[in-house]
């Protein structure tokens, strides 16, 4: 990675902050991305730069690649999921709406900006394939965003897209998600991986770099669920 330009979208915690972290110590020059600016844990002198950008907003995203210029790579781990996980009987579209813009939109703006000559990685996730009641809406946006990567994987080539879709990580969303119950969820969950543990974000920034470093792979979803969708 020494001497390659890639932006991640969503850096500043969790799996995005890791995968900057992992570019990083590959010898990457790093732009990270997100509505606050990035923790101090992240900093590298010299090859980290900070940019404020909301991911729903067009207007951001032009902005950014603009002041960007062209890159290697983009990675995209932001969402907002956080109202998103309720019962169609009780369907709020208000709610639904920044995970919606946030997930699917969003990587449609990327790709209309984006001045990339290498490849553009999204994240999805295991609710595409293990639904749960009251995620339907998560399932679906999930889903639609590993379509559209097949499409641009088409229509941006020779740029490469990619995605990859995690199973249950320890991040900081399940503080929002589960609340006092976040650990003893974790732990059920668990005892079902056949990995035997839930996913930490360098989990997924492993597979991230992997995809990122392989120019033969285009059009494909990555899982890293700890065999998630065999139980």
């Amino acid at each position: 990675m020494n001497n390659t330009k890639i932006v991640v979208i969503g850096g500043s915690s969790g799996i995005g902050l890791a995968v900057a972290q992992v570019l990083l110590g590959q010898g990457a020059e790093v732009t990270v991305a997100a509505r606050s600016a990035p923790s101090e844990r992240a900093v590298v002198p010299g090859r980290l730069h900070a940019a404020v950008a909301d991911i729903t907003r067009e207007d951001d995203l032009e902005a950014l690649f603009k002041e960007a210029g062209p890159v290697d790579h983009v990675v995209v781990t932001a969402a907002d999921a956080t109202g998103a996980y309720q019962r169609v009987k009780d369907f709020d579209v208000a709610a639904a709406r920044p995970l919606i813009d946030a997930k699917l939109v969003g990587a449609i703006l990327v790709a209309k900006y984006a001045q990339v000559t290498g490849s553009i990685t999204f994240t999805s996730g295991i609710a595409a394939y293990r639904p749960a009641a009251g995620g339907s809406v998560v399932a679906a946006v999930n889903g639609a965003l590993e379509s559209l990567s097949y499409a641009l994987a088409i229509e941006l080539a020779p740029v490469r897209v990619n995605v990859v879709s995690p199973g249950w990580i320890d991040t900081p969303i399940w503080d929002a998600i589960a609340g006092p119950a976040k650990q003893a969820r974790l732990d059920a969950m668990a005892a079902r991986l056949p990995a035997g543990r839930v996913g930490r974000p360098d989990d997924v920034a492993q597979a991230v770099l992997a995809v990122i470093g392989n120019p033969f792979i285009t059009g494909t979803v990555i899982h890293v669920d700890g065999g998630q969708r065999l139980v």
